[in-house]
């Protein structure tokens, strides 16, 4: 499919308030747009917005969003503008930058990577891997990671990014007819409910626990990286920095397990860089972790994955059996029927508040894994495949 030869794209990047309020009032009147982004965010806590680039059926534009006085209020309309489906690949870091820079989610919206792995491409496809196999074309990687914080923008660079969106129109209308076709339409718009919620891009630091794959075992460690975590998350949008700029991952779970209350005994950290005790923000460490040590447990968020169900990795590997089969058999990624964490979940507790437990996950796959759970199905092999099998 050549999707250049039915779109007038300019390679003059767009950057003036008004030329940008033109091509948002044209594009208005489609029922659907493909959008992109280019940012920087390897230095900065915040993505920095530089290059927004948006398609019709009609045309494809490249907004330079460092331009000098350029208002992007006319792509925000657009953006929340709900008569004009917006659609991304792996839309949440596009939908964050937007979060970030005018406090609201595009809507409505629709994720091509997710309705691709409704519909069997496998887990996560990138996006040149699915333009290849919908439209044969092949895209040009390489200004994948450019910096586009740097001005003039090239030829190049601007052919890159309104590829970017131009076959995204072809993947869209592909995508969606064979959604249509085989009925699951509904499962991709359970998943856009949750790319559109404003609690996803919310980076409240309470919560930011949540994002360290540490583990900690003990009430008390976990109320030390709670309070650990937040003031990192607090010191690093602050000063605008990435979270690891300000403690790396793997120090605040030892700051956690070892518990320093002291400037002295957080010296002895051997995790710690070199003289960070002696910096401003070794004592706001130490405070953190004494407010998590006199934290009363009662408080803590309970830890599902640290109360195993007896037997329990037994069924979670009998549970992975029966996900590969089914995502097979359906032609559907696991990764969006199940994870592990559900796996996990499901093998302790028959009303996990998981997804895989709810609508049509539950219906493909829930039910049947409660079944297995509780031995009302087996697992057996039919010549050469994984079957289930009904017990009395």
């Amino acid at each position: 499919m050549a999707s250049d030869s039915v779109t007038t794209a300019s390679l003059q990047p767009i950057a003036t308030t008004s030329e940008l309020a033109d091509v948002c009032r044209r594009m208005a009147k489609f029922p659907f747009i493909t959008i992109d982004t280019e940012f920087l965010r390897e230095t900065t806590y915040y993505p920095l917005l530089c290059v927004a680039q948006m398609a019709s059926p009609d045309e494809a534009v490249v907004v330079d969003a460092l331009a000098p006085g350029i208002d992007l209020a006319p792509f925000f309309a657009l953006m929340a503008d709900d008569k004009v489906m917006k659609v991304f690949h792996a839309a949440r870091q596009d939908i964050e930058i937007v979060w970030h820079a005018a406090e609201l989610i595009p809507h409505p919206i629709f994720d091509t990577q997710v309705a691709a792995m409704v519909l069997g491409y496998g887990d996560s496809i990138s996006y040149d891997q699915l333009v290849q196999r919908i439209t044969g074309d092949a895209l040009d990687k390489s200004h994948r990671f450019t910096d586009w914080t740097r001005r003039p923008l090239s030829e190049a660079q601007l052919r890159y990014a309104i590829s970017d969106v131009t076959h995204l129109r072809d993947v869209y209308t592909t995508l969606l007819e064979d959604l249509e076709r085989r009925g699951r339409a509904d499962w991709v718009e359970d998943e856009m409910r949750i790319l559109t919620s404003p609690e996803t891009y919310r980076m409240e630091p309470d919560n930011a626990w949540q994002r360290l794959k540490t583990r900690v075992r003990k009430p008390k460690e976990l109320a030390v990286l709670i309070e650990v975590a937040a003031w990192r998350e607090r010191e690093a949008q602050s000063r605008d920095v990435p979270r690891s700029r300000v403690l790396k991952d793997e120090v605040i779970g030892d700051i956690a397990v070892q518990g320093p209350t002291t400037i002295e005994k957080l010296k002895n950290l051997r995790s710690l860089p070199k003289g960070f005790e002696r910096s401003r923000w070794g004592e706001a460490i130490v405070a953190a972790v004494v407010r998590g040590l006199e934290r009363d447990t009662k408080t803590l968020p309970l830890q599902t994955r640290n109360q195993p169900a007896v037997n329990g990795a037994a069924v979670v590997e009998l549970l992975k059996v029966l996900l590969r089969m089914i995502s097979e058999r359906h032609h559907v990624a696991a990764k969006v029927i199940a994870t592990v964490d559900d796996l996990e979940r499901i093998a302790g507790d028959d009303e996990a508040d998981v997804p895989a437990l709810t609508g049509w996950r539950r219906e493909l796959f829930g039910e049947k894994a409660l079944a297995l759970k509780h031995g009302k199905l087996a697992l057996a092999i039919e010549k050469g495949r994984v079957a289930t099998v009904e017990r009395a």
